[in-house]
């Protein structure tokens, strides 16, 4: 569990370099493009509401993210951009589970989520950024003789 954690945060780590890397080359580009990222909304985890309060809004916000995501035609892409809510309701559940959870078990369940679902949402923003920079900057063609 220790060494899925470590690789996880060395993903984390990894991924939120390259995009910054990344961000600043395409934000330096005379191109424009954006990333058709659906917009998740805010969502604040507080004891102010009850579990049932937050856990709908959760869902609410992330629903509303899935069914405005740009769709291109790309699976790929279209999968990414579906999943980075997808993944962002899962957190704020599992951050409403923490607010109200006294069971170990099921606290240190969302925890993971938290952690999982964060370093999988870093990953797929890194391949929008990767597949942005490609459109913006193409390799050179390659010369394959046979």
């Amino acid at each position: 569990m220790k060494n899925r954690l470590m690789l996880i945060a060395m993903f984390v780590v990894l991924a939120a370099t390259t995009m910054h890397a990344q961000q600043h080359e395409v934000q330096t580009s005379t191109t424009t493009v954006s990333l058709p990222t659906a917009p998740t909304g805010a969502f604040a985890a507080s004891t102010e509401r009850s579990f049932e309060q937050l856990m709908d809004d959760a869902m609410r916000v992330m629903h509303r993210g899935m069914h405005t995501a740009l769709r291109t035609g790309d699976p790929d892409r279209d999968f990414v951009t579906l999943m980075i809510p997808h993944h962002q309701g899962a957190i704020d559940m599992a951050k409403t589970q923490l607010l109200y959870s006294t069971d170990p078990q099921m606290r240190r369940l969302a925890q993971e989520i938290i952690t999982d679902q964060q370093s999988e949402i870093a990953l797929m923003h890194l391949w929008l950024q990767q597949r942005v920079a490609l459109a913006v900057h193409p390799g050179p063609a390659s010369d394959t003789h046979e």
